[in-house]
């Protein structure tokens, strides 16, 4: 899962919402430098991490993409689920997308001495053209994947060339994010209660 689904099953609190975030970005090592709920955050981005790419529905996605493209289908699908989601926020939330978001945003915002580097880098650019909202568009998801190509040290061109696959295969990937997405949250709230 990217951004916007991690933070969504983190919206009870929000230094949860940020430590879904810097699960991106903290290196176990870096752990003990969090809070307890910091911490507890980002273990569970990890566990969210290696659900989704076990979870059945996510296998059978990636099987869309050709051999030479499958290992990168797992970065675009993260990347496109976030659409998914956006698009369809108001089935998973009474809170309004924006207002969900601007949240969000004051929350990281009042966390900045806890940002790693590498966020701190791109933690401006995210709340000022409001990454996560965007993602309501489809041509974001080509947006981001072309961003994250570029960061690749190498074969960012077969990253981009999934694209192409995406768009011969979103009636199907729609329809297993429509399996996985409710399940995903079921794992969490079981997750959760065992904390």
């Amino acid at each position: 899962m990217n951004y916007l689904a991690h933070i969504y099953l983190a919206q009870h609190d929000d230094e949860a919402m940020v430590g879904a975030l810097l699960g991106d970005f903290v290196g176990s090592d870096k752990l003990d430098h969090y809070s307890p709920t910091l911490q507890a955050e980002i273990r569970l981005h990890r566990k969210i991490d290696r659900y989704t790419d076990s979870h059945a529905a996510v296998l059978a996605a990636r099987q869309c993409f050709p051999d030479g493209r499958r290992r990168y289908a797992g970065i675009l699908l993260d990347v496109y689920y976030d659409h998914l989601l956006a698009r369809q926020w108001s089935r998973y939330s009474d809170t309004p997308l924006d207002q969900f978001n601007q949240r969000f945003y004051a929350a990281l915002q009042s966390r900045q001495d806890q940002w790693p580097e590498r966020l701190a880098e791109i933690a401006p650019h995210m709340m000022a053209h409001d990454w996560l909202g965007a993602y309501r568009q489809r041509e974001s998801v080509d947006h981001a994947i072309r961003r994250i190509a570029t960061r690749l040290s190498r074969n960012g061109d077969r990253l981009v060339d999934c694209l192409g696959d995406l768009q011969s295969h979103e009636v199907a990937l729609a329809r297993g994010f429509d399996v996985f997405f409710p399940q995903l949250i079921g794992y969490v709230q079981a997750e959760r209660r065992g904390l």
